[in-house]
């Protein structure tokens, strides 16, 4: 027998508002399999993959309408979604262990009461610098992704115009 969710459950089970949940099926994100004989959304396990996967996407910084077209075109498998996610988060642990090691030299230094070096504090900086400029440099990079499709869009729509015109 199919086990369901009601939307209710689903937003407890995933940590996702309720309004979320709504929301992506108003926009054709992710809707119910099934409903209730009152019109209540029924989610079933098929549905709390997809959402994994809408989930995933999302923390990889990934917009709504991109994750539509994605998870609707097929272009990516639930596999290639994991891999990404466990090499964006390999990145990230390496930046944060960077930091740490940085934080525990400069801690060493002022627990023996040895003066800091400029090159200390310049690693410190350095490493703390980092860790805010990825988020800023992924937000640019997923900036240009989404020009660069809609520029494809235009691009194909502009020919489909010329084509109807001839």
């Amino acid at each position: 027998m199919e086990r369901y969710w009601k939307v209710g459950d689903l937003s407890r089970l995933t940590g996702l508002t309720v309004r979320t949940l709504r929301f992506y099926d108003q926009i054709g994100l992710f809707s119910p399999s099934a409903q209730t004989d009152s019109g209540h959304r029924l989610y079933n396990e098929g549905d709390l993959s997809r959402l994994t996967q809408i989930m995933s996407l999302k923390e990889l910084g990934i917009s709504l309408e991109e994750i539509k077209s994605i998870i609707g075109g097929k272009q990516i498998s639930p596999l290639d979604i994991v891999n990404l996610q466990m090499t964006r988060i390999k990145e990230q642990i390496q930046v944060q262990q960077k930091l740490l090691e940085q934080l525990q030299h400069v801690s060493k230094l002022m627990q023996g009461k040895s003066p800091l070096a400029v090159d200390d504090f310049t690693q410190l900086l350095q490493a703390m610098k980092t860790t805010h400029e990825k988020p800023v440099i992924e937000r640019r990079t997923s900036w240009e992704y989404r020009l660069d499709v809609l520029g494809d869009i235009l691009g194909e729509e502009q020919e489909a115009m010329k084509s109807e015109e001839d």
